[in-house]
């Protein structure tokens, strides 16, 4: 018999984590990988959005994938998703199409369960997920030289987990101008608390900000990599327009003496507040998605399959799962 069903997270701390950390794990040793599933699927995020499935034949587990549910707007309307990541099949079972057929069973029942789109981020082989019906969307990095970027004198500010409701009020009045973004919940910024205290990538997390008074006006998140001569942009954001110039000299306060600021290329609302420096596009993590409902579709195609121009992205770095 063959089922698409839910694994407990014991059952995936036993099966799966101890072959997928060459993969995934990351900086971390494999009691971080753990402890921080452990956390993530223990949250109040964890119990309401997100879980994992896997395929079993005759009992045994063959293959597996997270589901992240997230709510995503395109044009007026919100939609329903479903985020998929980390999909993996263990060496000795591959080639047998079984991460294939337990896609093709996800995508069936979140069809039915009324869900209106899927999406991943494929950071092997973006061409397997194009023959399931993914669209592929812009994919790209950014690099500046940071003695570049203007050095203009203002207060910068460290932020800690008090600022955190004032980090989504400026993301917030920033991101509701977007036609195209990922809706950020209370859920969905615990699970962004959580992902930033993550030893999943090198480096040390740097969060920066600009207040008037005793209002944040504009922020920066990252990392410093000394081993890349780099600071790596998780996401910025300013909550007016004529604070978007103080994003140029955060980015070069973040920098401190490395030779380099990269990431993501941001989305088209943040665009401008950067400034012109290389793109490429990414190879890895790579914006996939499938509508599924027909109202969802039909939104698609009124956008043209493009939800962002061509001078930007359509997701921030943080929305990767």
């Amino acid at each position: 018999m063959i089922a698409l069903a839910p694994i407990a997270p014991d059952e995936y701390v036993r099966d799966v984590l101890p072959q997928s950390r060459t993969m995934w794990a990351g900086a971390r040793t494999f009691d971080e990988y753990v402890a921080e599933f452990r956390a993530a699927a223990a949250s109040p995020w964890g119990r309401r959005r997100f879980r994992t499935v896997g395929l079993r034949v005759d009992g045994a587990l063959v293959a597996s994938c997270k589901r992240y549910a997230r709510v995503l707007r395109c044009g007026e309307r919100s939609y329903e998703a479903a985020g998929i990541g980390a999909v993996f099949t263990p060496e000795a079972l591959r080639g047998r199409g079984y991460a294939t057929a337990m896609l093709g069973a996800f995508l069936d029942a979140e069809r039915a369960a009324g869900t209106d789109v899927a999406y991943l981020f494929s950071d092997i082989r973006p061409a397997f997920y194009a023959g399931l019906g993914f669209v592929r969307l812009p994919s790209r990095t950014f690099t500046l030289r940071a003695d570049a970027l203007p050095n203009d004198r203002i207060e910068v500010a460290a932020l800690d987990d008090d600022d955190a409701g004032a980090v989504r009020r400026v993301f917030d009045a920033l991101d509701r101008r977007r036609p195209f973004a990922f809706a950020r919940t209370p859920l969905d910024w615990g699970w962004q608390r959580l992902r930033a205290r993550s030893r999943e990538h090198a480096g040390d997390p740097v969060h920066l900000g600009v207040r008037r008074g005793r209002l944040l006006c504009a922020y920066v998140t990252g990392r410093r990599v000394p081993a890349a001569d780099a600071f790596v942009l998780d996401e910025f954001a300013f909550a007016r327009n004529d604070d978007a110039w103080l994003i140029a000299p955060l980015l070069r306060a973040a920098a401190g003496d490395l030779r380099k600021v990269q990431g993501w290329l941001p989305p088209a609302v943040a665009r401008g507040a950067l400034p012109r420096g290389a793109v490429r596009a990414r190879s890895d993590a790579t914006a996939m998605l499938i509508p599924l409902s027909p109202a969802f579709r039909a939104a698609w195609n009124a956008c043209g399959g493009r939800p962002a121009p061509v001078d930007a992205d359509p997701v921030w770095s943080t929305d990767h799962i």
